[in-house]
């Protein structure tokens, strides 16, 4: 935990980037926290979760996300039956307008060596975070790749794990 607090006050005024699935837990568990168990997007997820996500990223001046994590988002968020759903695009929208969207080419980011390996959005992540912002993300793969890349990596089920602990 030693390392994680210092990743957190580096990044604590530059900024972290969240990834996809983190970045529904949080809308949907601001929609209805009971919610996060039931869909199948984000069922992996419990509810105290969500509380330690709000209280991570209130540690941090900004919030960066990419067009294509933003994207994933909102076809996952789709997949919400109604009433929820559109409470769940309000709130996503909501969001967009108080985070920082950072766009990088595609014909940028297919430059990434991991392309082949990740896809657009995870090297768009890659790409973007270099030495600029903290990922936070659950994806063991990518998490696993930042942190050979020595790119400032969190993984959010090792912090679900210690807390439980």
């Amino acid at each position: 935990m030693d390392d994680v607090q210092i990743l957190l006050n580096r990044y604590r005024n530059k900024g972290i980037l969240i990834d996809t699935n983190i970045l529904l837990l949080l809308i949907v568990g601001s929609s209805n926290r009971k919610r996060i168990s039931q869909f199948k997007r984000t069922k992996q997820f419990i509810p105290e979760d969500y509380d330690l996500l709000i209280k991570l990223i209130n540690l941090f001046s900004k919030i960066v996300t990419t067009p294509n994590i933003l994207t994933e988002v909102n076809s996952l968020t789709n997949q919400i039956g109604e009433p929820e759903r559109s409470k769940c695009f309000a709130i996503f929208a909501q969001l967009i307008s108080e985070i920082d969207e950072c766009a990088l080419s595609s014909q940028e980011i297919v430059n990434n060596n991991g392309f082949i390996k990740f896809g657009l959005t995870d090297c768009g992540i890659i790409e973007l975070s270099k030495n600029q912002y903290l990922v936070l993300t659950d994806d063991f793969k990518l998490f696993n790749y930042l942190q050979k890349s020595r790119i400032d990596s969190i993984n959010f089920n090792h912090l679900r794990v210690y807390l439980w602990q």
